[in-house]
């Protein structure tokens, strides 16, 4: 099996990999014989063959989730989705703008769970929200003259002085 890039380990497909090494120990196979067969390291193949020993196939079933539960609930999650679609301005922020450390205040005052701001990007990104500035144009802009300007003006002025 090769080494994936992505962030995220597929569980079950690990599971998987040490269910096939139990079949493999029960029809009599090595522990280095697993080892290249699944591709793994001959460590590996010695813990798994140490768990299936003492536990059967059931030592080599998944442990369960992986690393720290969520503080926030799914349904929490939602609620602050909600408040960020409606905006600053809703919240008595004087600017259009999102940062992260308005964002945890306000996870902070909806669900009571503290975040630093420089971890609430991960939870948006959790959420499919990516950064996003407004655009930068002064209110006075004319579109049109900019274009007239380009097609009519700017020529004569590229070809020299």
């Amino acid at each position: 099996m090769k080494a994936r890039c992505s962030g995220k380990r597929d569980f079950a497909a690990l599971e998987q990999r040490r269910l096939e090494a139990a079949r493999l120990f029960g029809a009599g196979r090595s522990q280095a014989e697993v080892a290249r067969a699944l591709g793994v390291s001959t460590q590996s193949s010695h813990r798994w063959y140490q768990a299936w020993q003492q536990r059967g196939e059931e030592g080599l079933k998944a442990a369960g989730r992986a690393g720290r539960k969520p503080k926030l609930t799914p349904a929490q999650l939602a609620q602050v989705e909600q408040e960020l679609l409606r905006g600053p301005l809703t919240h008595g922020y004087a600017t259009i703008l999102w940062t992260l450390p308005r964002i945890a205040r306000l996870i902070a005052t909806l669900t009571g769970v503290k975040y630093h701001p420089g971890h609430v990007w991960r939870i948006l990104r959790a959420m499919d929200w990516s950064p996003q500035r407004p655009e930068q144009r002064a209110k006075e802009r004319d579109d049109e003259a900019i274009t007239r300007w380009q097609k009519r003006r700017w020529p004569p002025r590229k070809r020299g002085r």
